[in-house]
């Protein structure tokens, strides 16, 4: 019998049809021998052979799990189906176009374990982004936006690949466009936030499924919203506790 995972991987995908086999191998190479894992695609209505895909790997790779959501109903929904279905106590998220690079999950998960019960995240911070022009204005004009107004001293949150205590991230509140404040969340609930420095990828295959809209001028409305939340919590600092022997 297989070890129980003490990591799980949690990709969202929607019309992601050949970025699935490539992405499976490099998660496998950089958690084998490591960590016992698992790994779980939540099926976001997908309306391509992505869900055929993840099920023809499942017949060799029996770390692999699939969630399949009817309709889409979004990326943080499709993030919360996952950690909720996971059964590891650290729960590392990425996207699943191929930007994110498996090869950096190790350096988020080593950061996690060794730090204090405090640190509830470790977010990757892109380097090198190998997005359009336009993107990377859309997400420094967001992230100026956001970092001024919450103040969650984050420099990049638009990047998918996290490591996060499973614990943790179920007790944030939940709304949809809950992985674009997943620091200022965190801290919310009073643990700290670490950070890594990632090597940004260009997509293997399809096209984005965000344009100006859902990134912009939504994300300021759901800003609001988060900075409402911040302003009328008062999180319980989380502390270290120690037992004397006898």
């Amino acid at each position: 019998m297989s070890p129980a995972p003490t990591v799980s991987v949690v990709v969202p995908v929607k019309d992601e049809a050949g970025n699935i086999g490539p992405l499976l191998d490099e998660i496998a190479a950089a958690l084998t021998d490591r960590w016992p894992f698992e790994v779980l695609y939540v099926n976001d209505g997908s309306t391509d052979v992505t869900e055929t895909e993840v099920r023809h790997f499942m017949g060799d790779r029996p770390w692999l799990r699939l969630i399949t959501h009817a309709s889409t109903c979004g990326q943080s929904a499709a993030l919360r189906s996952g950690v909720r279905a996971a059964r590891a106590p650290i729960v590392v998220t990425l996207d699943g176009d191929g930007q994110n690079d498996p090869a950096f999950i190790p350096a988020l998960i080593r950061v996690l374990e060794q730090g204090s019960t405090r640190l509830g995240l470790i977010a990757g911070q892109r380097v090198g982004r190998r997005s359009s022009t336009f993107k990377r204005l859309q997400s420094r004009i967001a992230n100026g936006v956001r970092a001024t107004i919450l103040r969650d001293g984050t420099r990049d949150t638009g990047c998918g690949l996290k490591a996060v205590r499973r614990d943790v991230f179920l007790a944030l509140p939940y709304f949809d466009g809950l992985h674009r404040f997943l620091p200022a969340l965190v801290k919310r609930e009073g643990y700290d936030v670490g950070y890594v420095d990632v090597i940004d990828r260009p997509r293997r295959h399809g096209q984005s499924h965000y344009g100006l809209w859902n990134r912009l001028w939504i994300g300021l409305l759901d800003l609001a919203g988060v900075w409402w939340m911040i302003r009328r919590c008062r999180a319980t600092k989380i502390t270290e506790v120690t037992f004397d022997a006898g």
